[in-house]
């Protein structure tokens, strides 16, 4: 007697309209910065719980509680890249060094040459979303964020901003760069949020 067939496996879900591509695609606004180790720094500022900046230079930002995990990239170009190892700083982790204050309610990420990007306090919580330095056990390549990008997995992939710098608190919400330029303020892509038109009450702050 024959043992019995192994089941076909299931086709990977994905967002929908969403593909997998061929590698990881490269694709941002403007040039990429060089990293000047002296010179750089991360600070967390505007609605914190102690009504103060928090800052962390190179050495000590790297000498952070580090974390992993396993996530897919959406990007709303339509390209997933599935199963990304990422390490770095948990977004939880940050919040725990220099906490927010009560009423804050959502991030502005800020990046080099003052490009940002706004999530909820609840997507910095989240697990998966890191301030990554590697990629499946690499660093990350300067044209993919090095040397600190964030990564909001649940969210379409503009939300994981590269070369960041910093975050802001906010105790009201207020666009990014792409944001302001039509794109959809959450941008859940199981939801295929990609457009500020689609947005629903309690979506859209003030333009």
């Amino acid at each position: 007697m024959s043992p019995p067939e192994e089941p076909a496996p299931k086709p990977r879900e994905l967002p929908p309209g969403q593909y997998v591509p061929r590698g990881w695609p490269v694709l941002h606004y403007g040039p990429v910065p060089k990293f000047r180790p002296t010179d750089w720094d991360f600070r967390v500022f505007g609605a914190t719980a102690s009504a103060e900046p928090h800052r962390w230079d190179w050495p000590a930002f790297e000498a952070l509680p580090r974390a992993t995990a396993v996530a897919d990239f959406h990007c709303v170009t339509k390209f997933t890249v599935p199963d990304n190892a990422w390490e770095g700083v948990p977004g939880s982790a940050i919040a725990e060094l220099a906490p927010p204050a009560p009423d804050a309610t959502h991030v502005m990420v800020w990046a080099e040459y003052g490009y940002s990007a706004n999530i909820r306090l609840s997507d910095l919580l989240a697990d998966g979303t890191m301030f990554a330095t590697h990629r499946d056990g690499e660093r990350l390549s300067p044209d993919h964020g090095f040397p600190l990008r964030l990564v909001v997995p649940h969210l379409y992939a503009w939300k994981s901003v590269k070369w960041v710098r910093g975050i802001e608190y906010l105790v009201e919400d207020r666009r990014g760069f792409w944001e302001e330029r039509g794109y959809h303020n959450v941008a859940d892509p199981w939801r295929e949020q990609r457009y500020s038109y689609q947005e629903e009450d309690g979506e859209t702050p003030p333009l």
